[in-house]
């Protein structure tokens, strides 16, 4: 077997979601290659439906049921102990791909000798194959035989994991899996699987289609999505002084760490939590300072965040309750501003 394509599924049965992802999977010109379904527990039809392609597509198809709902991490996990593919692939169950996009990354990987493929992906909101906003997941100078400076340069910007395939090696001769009972999971454990590949290549072209609703994971801010967002970067730290990378790749990951862990976990929580908790961003704001003392230092965090947003990481850092009392007076501020515009 070439490829093996896992597909975590829960509740995505609805407005047609699951059978266009399905879809797109069994009509891929690359037919060497087995799509692993794995219902997470669903509530409504998703795991009818998965049975039905199963019984459809026999030998190209598997259906399977997991008794307990474990999160997209353990749907995944559940399908890599099934996967005989020589290359691993993984695609959300509400998105969908071009006919030809498996073909055309193993077609790359087969030329170039690489071990990690990619390719970019687009925003959409309506079930075609229209191309969407244009998302760029990796640039052509992280390309080729890797090294510390194209190591470095995809822990700052590896680009989504649905959009990659990997030798299966890379994935299932490691120790990792992803962590199970948390969203976010792929960003826990990215960077590990990354730095075992030997040769990255990279398709700029976008046959991902990332569908945009609202109760997809990043349309639905909780106060639970946000501690998954700073146990995932727990769990990246973690990582990679399990495996010996923390101290090679410190600022990289102080970056990262500042982003996932932090920065965007406090607006967010900020913007799409209605009852605020003082003492949780109180205690966010202390452990990433403890976690990583001089972050605001960090030439990537100088450069990619905007002034703004800087100075309210600053006022958090210093006083979490001027910070909420002024966070809140000026996003008020601002949407009364948008209204009066509008009227």
């Amino acid at each position: 077997m070439l490829l093996s394509v896992i597909v975590p599924v829960y509740n995505t049965a609805g407005e047609g979601k699951l059978e266009y992802c399905l879809n797109s999977l069994v009509s891929q010109t690359l037919e060497d290659m087995e799509i692993i379904a794995v219902d997470d527990c669903s509530t409504d039809d998703s795991w009818q439906i998965l049975q039905r392609f199963e019984r459809k597509y026999p030998g190209r198809f598997r259906a399977v049921h997991s008794e307990v709902n474990r999160k997209q991490g353990g749907a995944k996990n559940i399908g890599l102990s099934y996967a005989q593919g020589e290359w691993i692939g993984f695609i959300d169950s509400d998105d969908w791909i071009t006919p030809d996009m498996y073909e055309k990354l193993l077609t790359r990987a087969g030329q170039t000798g690489a071990d990690m493929v990619g390719c970019d992906y687009c925003l959409t909101d309506e079930h075609s194959m229209k191309v969407g906003q244009v998302v760029p997941n990796n640039r052509p100078e992280q390309t080729g035989i890797l090294n510390h400076e194209k190591y470095a340069s995809l822990i700052l910007d590896s680009g989504s994991l649905v959009v990659k395939i990997y030798r299966r090696e890379i994935i299932l001769d490691c120790g990792s899996r992803f962590p199970e009972g948390i969203f976010y999971e792929d960003n826990a454990l990215g960077n590990t699987w990354m730095l075992r590949a030997k040769h990255f290549e990279y398709i700029p072209e976008p046959m991902y289609y990332y569908y945009q609703h609202d109760a997809s994971t990043v349309h639905t801010i909780t106060k639970k999505r946000c501690e998954d967002r700073m146990q995932a970067g727990r769990i990246m730290i973690a990582e990679a002084k399990k495996y010996g990378y923390f101290e090679e790749y410190y600022r990289e990951l102080e970056y990262s760490f500042a982003v996932l862990f932090y920065v965007n976990t406090l607006f967010s929580y900020m913007l799409g939590v209605k009852n605020k908790e003082p003492a949780f961003v109180e205690a966010m704001g202390r452990e990433m300072r403890e976690t990583f003392p001089d972050f605001q230092k960090n030439p990537w965090y100088q450069e990619r965040f905007n002034e703004e947003e800087k100075r309210l990481v600053d006022m958090q850092q210093r006083s979490t309750k001027r910070f909420m009392l002024y966070f809140t007076l000026l996003w008020t501020w601002r949407g009364l501003r948008k209204r009066l515009a509008g009227g």
